[in-house]
Parts: C-alpha cells; sequence; structure tokens
C-alpha cells in the first residue's frame, strides 16, 4: 500500500485522491476551502483544511513520508510554484504538479518538480490517437513514442498463429495479451491462434500500431 499528499481539491484533484482510494492506497488530501474538505473526508483515509502556501502547513503534514506529494492546484499559479518549491524544500520524495500550458510546465520543472502533469493536453493528445486508431478500444501511453493499445483481431489474423502472422516480423508490434470479456491473459506462446471473440493487448510505437490498426 502507497501513501500519497493531494493538495488542491478542485474537480482534478478530488477525481485523483477517489481514484487513488480505489486503487487501495491511502490519501491525504488537504485544501484551503473547507467545502471541498467537508464534501471528500469521508472517502479518503484523512483530510485537513489548510493553506499549503504556509511551509508550517506542510511541515505539519509530514511530506517525506508519502511515496508521492501532488500539487493540484490550477487557479493560482503561483500558489503552485510556491507550494511546489517549498514541497521539495522540505525533502518530499517525489512531486506531481499540475500545469495547463507548456511555460506553466517549464517553471514547475525548473524548481524541482520530478514530474508536471498537463490535465487538459495529454487527455487530447489521448482523445487525438484513440480516435485515430480504427478499431482502438483502450490506449495507454508509456512515452511519446511508444504505447500500449487495446484493439479488435484484425480480421486477416484470425484462424492464424502469431508465428504464422509474424507479428513482431512483418508489423514491428508485441501482442502481450488476450483479453475474453473482462479477463486478460499475457500471451507468452508463439502457437497461440486468434480468434474474433477477443481483443489483443499490443505494445510498440504509436506509429506502427496506427499502422496496423489502418490496413484492418
Amino acid at each position: 500500500m502507497k501513501s500519497f499528499l493531494v493538495i488542491g481539491l478542485g474537480r482534478f484533484g478530488q477525481h485523483l485522491a477517489l481514484k487513488l482510494m480505489d486503487l487501495g492506497n491511502e490519501v491525504m488530501a488537504v485544501d484551503k476551502e473547507e467545502d471541498r474538505v467537508t464534501r471528500i473526508a469521508h472517502l479518503v483515509t484523512a483530510s485537513q483544511i489548510g493553506d499549503c502556501q504556509d511551509e508550517e502547513v506542510l511541515k505539519a503534514l509530514g511530506v517525506k513520508n508519502y511515496d508521492a506529494c501532488f500539487v493540484c492546484v490550477s487557479a493560482d499559479f503561483q500558489c503552485s510554484l510556491e507550494v511546489t518549491c517549498a514541497l521539495k524544500e522540505l525533502g518530499a520524495q517525489y512531486v506531481v504538479a499540475r500545469a495547463d500550458r507548456d511555460k506553466q510546465a517549464k517553471f514547475l520543472k525548473s524548481i524541482g518538480a520530478d514530474e508536471v502533469i498537463h490535465t487538459e493536453m495529454d487527455m487530447a493528445h489521448r482523445i487525438a490517437v484513440r480516435f485515430s486508431a480504427k478499431g482502438a478500444f483502450e490506449y495507454i501511453e508509456l512515452t511519446p513514442e511508444y504505447a500500449i493499445f487495446e484493439i479488435a483481431t484484425p480480421k486477416s489474423w484470425i484462424g492464424q498463429s502469431v508465428a504464422e502472422v509474424g507479428v513482431r516480423r512483418e508489423y514491428n508490434i508485441n501482442v502481450i495479451g488476450i483479453k475474453k470479456g473482462s479477463d486478460i491473459t499475457p500471451l507468452t506462446k508463439a502457437g497461440y491462434v486468434f480468434s474474433e471473440s477477443e481483443h489483443l493487448i499490443i505494445a510498440g510505437s504509436q506509429k506502427d500500431a496506427l499502422k496496423l490498426m489502418r490496413i484492418r
């Protein structure tokens, strides 16, 4: 079980805190607005009303003890900068900050943010890739170049084995799993025969994956 600090309980911060809880983690949620804290208090491990621009508030939270600290303040970028900087100075292990623009991301990285999330840009990119990929049901970006996709089995592959299709040789991608219903099974045998009633979990460059899905 991991432990996380979420600072800023707007829509993004609240959704993040709740999802982290759903995944079995411990979450401390903090915001200076009482109503925001009240809405989420019974759904997280612990919560606190506090202005994290006040270094004493951060010290009292024991920021060194969390696996990661998320700075989800968006309306006040100056606040986001100050909190991010203070977290690093107080020894936070890993700080993730939210940015709405590239320039904001550069400032946050320059003062020590370990990772910056472009919420709107990331979502726009994700949607663009999914809708560009014919037959893609899910998409997880690993790097700007590589990703994992869930796709329907190409019609030309049905009834053939992994070896017969020559997946890696011909398409330069890897089929890493088979999804039937909600169950996913790792694909480890070259003799596995593809069927129509399943989805494939593939990994590779986005360029190669999109090319595969367009020649279905």
